[in-house]
């Protein structure tokens, strides 16, 4: 079972966190909404996704999920406030016509594969509880990058695969393991009646990734119906360009000193004889 508590509930409690929790925050009519899932991950492609739907659209916090399951360690604001780890959801009432959206995205996945199992079975049946019954999880799938990300698609069901093929996505290889909450959520959505996609950004994965993150955007958006602003994420894909020709010119220099240096070595190599 999927524990929520509302606001007035949490206060009323002991403080404990036991096992996790996911508190409400509004309560929201949705049409048929879709969960689109954007944790911290390869790349950061779905976190990046997953805000800049929730910046452009300015969709509203519905609940946050709390767990024992997440890292030991607090985050510190501005103003040094203090405060846990958690995910959130965000919903957003499509003006377009399609599929209204929960978005759900935080600072953090699970650390453990019980954790991993656990939270996902939380998010699966808020999801559930409100309507969803569309599951579609965003993350990284490393590679070498030629030209734009590319963008894999992996689904529990024909249709929605083809949906998204259609919307410009390609088939993810055969029998390559999607890991993490992109794919837990996935493989258990089958079991709880939901269909689920998974949608990877082609990305080299050390860096956060803008452009694979746009990739991901343009499918998502003509699958689903809505329209977003790109020029902020346009802006960010410039500035990581200029971040990555950055750490080029110091690997390059890194090399070449590195070159030298064993040049003058050799120089030094003295034979007696």
């Amino acid at each position: 079972m999927c524990k929520v508590q509302s606001c007035l509930e949490r206060d009323r409690g002991e403080g404990e966190l036991k096992e996790t929790i996911i508190i409400e925050k509004e309560k929201i009519e949705l049409r048929n909404p879709v969960l689109i899932e954007g944790l911290p991950g390869l790349g950061t492609v779905g976190k990046i996704v997953a805000q800049y739907i929730i910046e452009q659209t300015k969709a509203e916090k519905i609940a946050e999920l709390y767990s024992p399951h997440f890292s030991y360690y607090v985050l510190v604001d501005e103003k040094g406030d203090i405060r846990l780890l958690r995910n959130e959801f965000y919903a957003w009432e499509n003006k377009f016509g399609g599929n209204d959206l929960i978005i759900l995205t935080g600072d953090c996945q699970a650390q453990t594969v019980e954790g991993q199992y656990e939270v996902a079975d939380h998010i699966l049946n808020f999801a559930k509880d409100n309507g969803v019954k569309l599951v579609i999880t965003i993350g990284g799938y490393r590679d070498k990058v030629k030209g734009e990300p590319k963008v894999i698609a992996a689904s529990t069901h024909s249709e929605i695969l083809r949906k998204a093929l259609e919307a410009g996505a390609i088939n993810s290889p055969a029998r390559s393991p999607i890991v993490g909450a992109a794919g837990i959520l996935v493989g258990l959505a089958s079991l709880k009646g939901l269909k689920a996609l998974c949608l990877l950004g082609e990305t080299l994965g050390y860096l956060p990734d803008p452009k694979a993150a746009k990739s991901v955007l343009n499918v998502l958006m003509k699958m689903l119906d809505f329209k977003i602003n790109m020029a902020d994420i346009e802006k960010e894909i410039a500035r990581s360009e200029e971040a990555m020709e950055k750490i080029r010119a110091v690997e390059a220099q890194k090399r070449l000193t590195l070159q030298k240096k064993k040049e003058i070595e050799k120089e030094k190599i003295t034979y007696i004889g």
